[in-house]
């Protein structure tokens, strides 16, 4: 099933999402050319989009709904490297689209905190962590949440290019991002119900760009 088909699947399940269709061919695109370049994505929000935001990076770091094996290639080196471990991690390890989200790392995120100004530690991550072939997914309900606003800000800094997932209304996520998903729903547990098929079908999307198509995932 092609891209374009993962997303007819998507629009015939939740009819409401076809006005989201157009950005989200635009951010598939973005985020293919992105890694295809070589670059990461970096992804962020707070609380339940703090869930989200690890549920994305889980999808995109392992096997999701495709079967990801090694290159020969790459299954060789091992070998070469290590003769007694190299077949068994050939076997064993999957492709993977690089991404990192940026609400873990728990000791940086506290001492941050503790240290410098609390609503910069996404925007910290994303200086150190970005450069002008990655990609930042900001995921905010409202759309204005200040430290998603100011890992935004520094993104497009970078040169990176900025995707917002958001509500009806967009807040300033709207403006801000080159690219922005606003799901057709005003209230905080409406729209994230709805975020989790938009992001399910991204990286259905992205896996199916990138890897054959076996069965396989989790």
């Amino acid at each position: 099933m092609g891209h374009t088909a993962q997303l007819e699947r998507l629009l015939e399940r939740y009819p409401a999402l076809s006005v989201c269709r157009e950005d989200m061919e635009r951010t598939y695109e973005a985020l293919k050319s992105s890694f295809e370049k070589g670059g990461r994505l970096l992804v962020c929000g707070n609380g339940g989009s703090c869930a989200d935001s690890e549920h994305i990076v889980g999808e995109l770091m392992k096997e999701f709904a495709v079967r990801r094996p090694l290159s020969g290639e790459m299954r060789e080196k091992l070998r070469r490297c290590s003769p007694e471990y190299g077949a068994f991690l050939g076997e064993h390890l999957q492709g993977s689209l690089p991404a990192i989200s940026l609400t873990g790392n728990p000791a940086l995120s506290t001492a941050y905190a503790n240290d410098a100004v609390p609503e910069l530690v996404f925007a910290q991550q994303t200086y150190g962590y970005g450069d002008e072939n990655s990609a930042l997914l900001g995921i905010s309900t409202s759309g204005n949440s200040k430290n998603i606003i100011y890992a935004v800000e520094t993104a497009k800094a970078m040169g990176m290019v900025t995707v917002g997932l958001t509500g009806r209304s967009g807040g300033r996520m709207k403006e801000l991002c080159d690219l922005c998903i606003r799901v057709p729903a005003d209230s905080t547990p409406d729209i994230q119900e709805l975020h989790l098929p938009v992001y399910h079908t991204l990286c259905r999307m992205l896996e199916e760009a990138f890897f054959n198509e076996m069965p396989g995932g989790n």
